[in-house]
């Protein structure tokens, strides 16, 4: 089995920004397994908050090289444990070798990655649409230029944070969701939570730093108006169980649990333990995103317009129309590189 990578530094439409600074391109990096002919796809991006680099991440793959043919007998399930130790634990290489082995496997046999996992896909959840950080007129206009999305997910984390909500409100009577990207105190949330319950707002996720007391983060479930999702703090599998009674759902990341194995794995687990579930995502291209969407079957929320927030990309998938996402026409994880499109992409 051969593996292939591509760095490549996306464009995005709109500066985007949270309350730890901002981006107008994101570094992605594209894994690419062949067989016989057949190819698989997966994808993570640099992130500077978790220290990984291109550099980091393409250190890591090539730790994993000589075992990649055993990923032609047994499935990337059986194989993850194993090649999480060869990679020295880096979760985010193994989150983009995962997904290109479970798009592979899936294209082999003909299938789409939820349905080799026995899933339905009926009643899935639609997406948010993000809206980053910026002066509040220009958040007004973002909102404006994406109309008529269902759900919109609001960064803040400022000294304007409810001013912004309550003229975003003037503007659609969408749902709106909120991000603080652990900007706030308990008491900002537990005061916060009730206007902007009011303010038709169906959640907050990771109000509190994940170095915020125990204490805290219990006294915020317990007293805020509005359900309260980790994302921070729930990165991999050991933190579902962590989250029962601080938080009311987890939002899972691929990327930081080391890919859609243990993503799948920490759903079943939140759902056991009666939590709300949720995928969200990087800025990245249709490669990580349909990867994502395989999860959709286990959802109650969905944040996967990673995407949409691109100017343009390389590579096709699973498309999303003002929320509603329509399934690709390809097996696996249903995304695929645009060959011709590639150059144009690449950084050395």
């Amino acid at each position: 089995m051969k593996m292939k990578l591509y760095r490549l530094s996306l464009p995005l439409a709109h500066e985007f920004r949270i309350s730890r600074g901002a981006i107008s391109t994101q570094p992605s990096l594209i894994v690419e397994l062949e067989h016989d002919g057949v190819c698989g796809f997966g994808e993570v991006t640099e992130n500077s908050f978790y220290g990984h680099t291109f550099e980091s991440i393409t250190a890591s793959l090539q730790k994993a090289t000589d075992m990649l043919d055993e990923y032609i007998d047994r499935s990337p399930a059986e194989l993850w444990q194993r090649m999480l130790s060869a990679l020295d634990g880096d979760l985010f290489a193994l989150s983009a070798l995962d997904i290109a082995a479970h798009d592979l496997h899936g294209k082999r046999i003909g299938m789409a990655t939820w349905e080799d996992w026995g899933l339905e896909w009926k009643d899935v959840p639609t997406s948010s649409y993000t809206i980053g950080i910026d002066a509040i007129e220009t958040m007004v206009e973002k909102l404006k230029e994406m109309a008529g999305w269902a759900i919109y997910k609001i960064k803040l984390g400022t000294l304007q944070d409810l001013e912004i909500v309550r003229e975003l409100r003037q503007h659609t009577d969408a749902v709106f969701r909120v991000d603080a990207n652990c900007a706030w105190t308990a008491e900002q949330t537990i005061a916060n939570s009730h206007v902007l319950a009011d303010l038709g707002v169906e959640f907050i996720e990771q109000p509190l730093p994940i170095m915020a007391t125990r204490r805290d983060k219990q006294r915020v479930f317990e007293e805020s108006a509005l359900p309260i999702i980790a994302d921070e703090d729930c990165q991999q599998a050991r933190d579902v169980e962590s989250c029962q009674g601080l938080y009311h759902g987890v939002n899972v990341k691929i990327c930081k649990c080391g890919g859609l194995t243990p993503a799948r794995r920490m759903l079943h687990l939140a759902r056991e333990m009666n939590m709300k579930t949720m995928v969200g995502c990087m800025v990245e291209s249709s490669i990580g995103i349909s990867a994502a969407a395989q999860l959709l079957p286990l959802l109650d929320y969905a944040d996967l317009d990673g995407a949409v927030l691109l100017g343009d990309e390389p590579a096709r998938g699973v498309t999303i129309s003002k929320g509603v996402i329509q399934r690709s026409d390809l097996f696996g994880c249903g995304a695929e590189l645009i060959r011709e499109r590639v150059e144009k992409f690449l950084v050395s």
